[in-house]
């Protein structure tokens, strides 16, 4: 059976409680719920993580990356200057996918740098819990 990581980066903790206009209803582990039904479909096993701080996020990529297939990631604000984060992702020569419930392209001008992005296949925002979905989908062809 094939496995994909996903992993949520800071505050994704609190969705659900967040801005809903932004990041929407949906608490983590709704989210998380959704991707495990859509991959069971599929035959692949989701592995979930979440984390507030960017060297656990690191030390758990490193510690599961081995025996997986691809990457779902939502750095969060790591996004936009973990390049630590970066090289995590690239060294495990995954196909990883970015994903961001809102629309970074259109907030803030900080927000639409990603410098995690350059290790991914594909970058996916704006389209809340269905772009987790969408990463899913582009795994599965990766």
């Amino acid at each position: 059976m094939k496995k994909i990581l996903l992993i949520h980066g800071p505050n994704l903790n609190l969705l659900g409680k967040r801005d809903k206009n932004h990041y929407g209803d949906l608490t983590l582990k709704n989210i998380e719920d959704l991707v495990t039904g859509e991959a069971t479909k599929y035959e692949i096993e989701i592995e979930t993580f979440q984390s507030n701080h960017e060297g656990t996020l690191i030390d758990w990529i490193q510690q599961h990356s081995e025996k997986a297939n691809g990457i779902i990631i939502n750095p969060g604000a790591l996004t936009h200057y973990s390049y630590a984060l970066h090289d995590a992702l690239f060294d495990t020569e995954l196909p990883c996918v970015e994903v961001h419930l809102s629309d970074v392209e259109n907030r803030e001008e900080w927000r639409k740098i990603s410098v995690t992005a350059p290790a991914c296949i594909a970058k996916i925002s704006g389209k809340k819990e269905l772009g987790y979905i969408e990463g899913l989908k582009l795994l599965i062809k990766a």
